[in-house]
């Protein structure tokens, strides 16, 4: 087998395991950008398609959770909007907040998958099942995703990854 085939099986393995997705915001639901008036946080540009792809997870009984480290009125809204099971906004180190997410909802790491693309998503994402990263993001977190998406952040990269598990779970 060579190894092309022998990591997608892996990939597979992974993503059949998945039943709850963790996604940062800026750098993978966002380009990154951030628009600041003299009022603060006033524009972030999200994609429509991300939003689908968490309706599609929530259909096969996969939840979607937002972690950033921005307190962000904007990330709290667009979370309502596409019914993500919860935002956690304000959050400095993420790993910290694994263990309690596995308590309350009753899984193991290897059962959630998480996106990232910064050094702050480094630690969370080499305790979860399925690391997964926009093409854009920086070396370190690519070297240790599981996937690299063909999308930069804001692009769709939530959509790839919810396309990416249930293309496995549907088989």
């Amino acid at each position: 087998m060579n190894i092309i085939l022998k990591n997608l099986k892996l990939l597979e393995q992974k993503c059949k395991k998945i039943k709850l997705v963790l996604t940062d915001v800026d750098g993978v639901l966002t380009d990154g950008g951030m628009y600041y008036s003299e009022h603060g946080e006033i524009m972030k540009k999200f994609n429509t398609r991300d939003g689908m792809g968490v309706e599609l997870l929530s259909k096969q009984k996969i939840k979607t959770i937002i972690i950033t480290r921005e307190n962000s009125k904007i990330v709290k809204s667009r979370g309502k909007k596409i019914k993500v099971f919860k935002t956690y906004v304000g959050v400095l180190h993420k790993e910290l907040v694994l263990d309690d997410i596995c308590k309350k909802l009753s899984l193991t790491s290897n059962n959630i998958a998480y996106v990232g693309d910064d050094i702050n998503d480094y630690e969370i994402m080499k305790k979860c099942g399925l690391a997964c990263s926009p093409n854009n993001c920086i070396k370190k977190i690519k070297s240790i995703s599981d996937y690299v998406c063909e999308n930069n952040g804001g692009d769709g990269v939530l959509r790839e990854v919810a396309d990416l598990i249930l293309s496995f779970h549907t088989n």
